[in-house]
């Protein structure tokens, strides 16, 4: 093996511990891994970039777009409220959720589909009474399985197809994976109908638990002529209380929401506290306070006036492993935070003490502008307002769906590449007004794009060094039918992408399931479609895919939860696909 090889290896090796083990975001390792591979003279710096004018990378820059046009226009939920209903029992629930989440799947991005459904399914299970925890899950494993249907579902399938269009020049038509896809949708969809009941809990998501905690909001007055009038809440004391912290101000009818500490007091306001309820014994102490309405409530989050806000904590969050307090949490995005919820279970204590983690669901109140804001910031995952009261522009879901239609059969039918229908579609939804350009410039992820991109010279480096090809033989020592070394390169994506970004995981198997069919010398076409389903196979961990760990706060789930329902799911999926895949794509 060449010098080359063993660095690229080294390199490979050492960038997954990191992403396993560090805080460093996954966008910066990789392109410090393509600084090294230019630098170390294993690429050109036009091979390195290359990922960058992949037509597999841009075609998922615009359907951005495109997908920022359904949002903004509701039409999932225009959909969602036609197609959901009212079931009669937990399963029938389920699978009105599986079939309308799968088909959309199939042509937008699927994180835009259930980021979409997540409030939608939890006023819905509310109205049915039926606990969000027994569908959410469900509707993450379905959009996963139904983006696997067609080429533009998920992003994994356009990476893949870019690859195999830079090195095979081969390319695959956008309804070429049903033929697996569907028969997925099927035995999975099934199995969660027939099984997710029984697995999944009954568990509150952080809505609830706050509802149900022994929560309390104080509500004291400012007295008139007292001492306190004039000072700031820190002057006055009420900064760092013991058992409770103020989230808001009443002032002369209007409602001062995330106060800093160095806003002044008036008379007559009338302050608003949330904790213990030892927080009104700390309040009567302290001079210059009267107390008002009995002094003490239950906490009510349906207050009319109270903009209720649900978010789940992302990885590119800037107060990661900080505590509430140290992160500055209210001044930088002017928002008082009412209760934390950590895999399933509201965390206690004082709520300025909690150290931030990635998955963390906050309930959040603030102004209707947070969610304008921070709805495309990468800090959240989610951002759900649990009373908004902006709706979308209906009246333009028509018109989002015909153009989304229109570039599905443009493309089917061979009339336009992919790229190129997408292209129209989003210039389509600009002209026609479905959404401005200034929110679809947001929508776009660019981390998610420098991710990918940049994981491309990673593969490149793996074919050029030979390193591929080493790795190839390894595994070949252990196998050495065409079933075997299918079903080996199956399980390791699927490894790769429980530990480490799907998109990452399918770039760096690529040459490797290439080497190894050029070992066996049979066609390299069933690997790659391997490679592409075990990419987006992840069911088993909350942090394997994105819409896993989206839906864990608004759940309640645990890891537990995960591992109950994934691991039955993965085997049953990877077990369906190896099993078909070289019947429809033979060796």
């Amino acid at each position: 093996m060449q010098p080359d090889a063993y660095l690229t290896l080294g390199l490979i090796a050492t960038v997954i511990l990191l992403l396993l083990t560090s805080r460093l975001p996954t966008d910066v390792l990789l392109m410090a891994a393509l600084a090294f591979l230019v630098v170390s003279d294993i690429l050109t710096p036009a091979e390195a970039l290359g990922g960058f004018a992949n037509p597999g990378v841009m075609t998922i820059a615009v359907l951005y777009v495109v997908a920022a046009g359904l949002k903004n226009t509701g039409a999932v939920q225009w959909i969602a409220n036609r197609l959901l209903g009212h079931p009669k029992d937990v399963r029938s629930a389920q699978l009105r959720v599986l079939l309308p989440t799968s088909l959309l799947s199939a042509v937008m991005n699927n994180t835009t589909v259930v980021a979409m459904f997540i409030p939608a399914l939890q006023e819905w299970a509310k109205r049915l009474n039926i606990p969000a925890s027994k569908l959410l899950l469900p509707l993450s494993y379905s959009a996963i399985i139904g983006g696997t249907c067609t080429l533009i579902g998920t992003s994994t399938n356009l990476v893949v197809d870019g690859l195999l269009q830079t090195e095979k020049q081969t390319a695959l038509s956008m309804f070429e994976l049903a033929w697996l896809g569907i028969p997925l949708i099927l035995v999975g969809g099934g199995f969660l109908v027939l099984f997710a009941d029984r697995l999944l809990p009954s568990r509150q998501g952080a809505v609830e638990q706050l509802g149900n905690a022994r929560e309390y909001s104080v509500e004291v007055i400012v007295a008139v002529d007292g001492p306190l009038a004039g000072k700031t809440i820190a002057e006055a004391g009420l900064r760092h209380l013991s058992h409770g912290y103020l989230i808001e101000i009443v002032r002369n009818q209007r409602l001062l929401t995330a106060v800093p500490p160095d806003t002044p007091l008036e008379s007559s306001d009338r302050l608003i506290f949330i904790g213990a309820p030892d927080c009104a014994l700390e309040l009567r102490n302290i001079h210059g306070l009267q107390a008002a309405n009995g002094d003490v409530d239950k906490l009510n989050v349906a207050h009319h006036e109270r903009g209720l806000v649900e978010a789940v904590i992302g990885p590119e969050f800037v107060g990661l492993n900080q505590t509430i307090r140290d992160s500055r949490f209210r001044s930088r995005f002017q928002a008082a935070i009412l209760s934390v919820s950590r895999e399933g279970r509201r965390l206690t204590g004082k709520i300025g003490d909690i150290r931030i983690a990635v998955g963390d669901t906050l309930l959040l109140e603030t102004g209707q502008e947070f969610l304008e804001q921070y709805r495309f910031r990468k800090d959240f995952l989610l951002v759900s307002a649990l009373n908004d009261s902006t709706p979308p522009h209906f009246d333009k879901a028509p018109t989002a769906l015909l153009i989304l239609v229109a570039m599905v059969l443009t493309s089917a039918s061979g009339l336009l590449s992919i790229l190129e229908a997408a292209l129209l579609a989003g210039g389509a939804m600009l002209g026609f007004g479905c959404v401005t350009a200034a929110k679809a410039r947001r929508y776009i992820d660019l981390t998610v794009l420098v991710v990918i991109a940049a994981s491309f010279s990673l593969g490149t480096a793996m074919s050029k060094s030979g390193a591929a090809t080493q790795i190839a033989d390894w595994l070949l020592l252990s196998v050495s039918s065409p079933w075997a070394a299918l079903a080996l390169i199956y399980l390791l994506t699927m490894l790769f992408t429980e530990s480490i970004t799907n998109n990452a995981a399918a770039v760096l198997m690529f040459p490797i399931a290439i080497a190894v069919a050029e070992q066996l010398d049979v066609s390299f076409m069933p690997f790659v479609v391997a490679v592409m389903f075990a990419a987006s196979a992840s069911f088993i961990t909350p942090l394997g895919y994105q819409t896993n760990l989206m839906v864990m706060g608004p759940g309640g789930y645990r890891i537990s939860d995960y591992l109950r329902l994934g691991i039955p799911m993965s085997l049953l999926v990877g077990t369906t696909s190896i099993l078909l895949i070289p019947l429809i794509w033979q060796f």
